[in-house]
């Protein structure tokens, strides 16, 4: 498969042509990203105890 078709193949699936779904929503992604990070940071924190 050569770059030019991947890249077509990829814009055509980024611009929603084709079959339509629900999608999730950019607040719980963006949500539940930010609690991800909260609990890898609580996790770093709380066994970083060598000082």
């Amino acid at each position: 498969m050569s770059f030019h078709s991947t890249a077509a193949q990829l814009a055509t699936l980024a611009e929603g042509e084709g079959e339509r779904h629900a999608s999730i929503s950019p607040f719980m992604t963006g949500g539940g990203a930010f609690v991800i990070l909260l609990l890898l940071l609580w996790l770093t924190t709380r066994f970083n105890r060598d000082r």
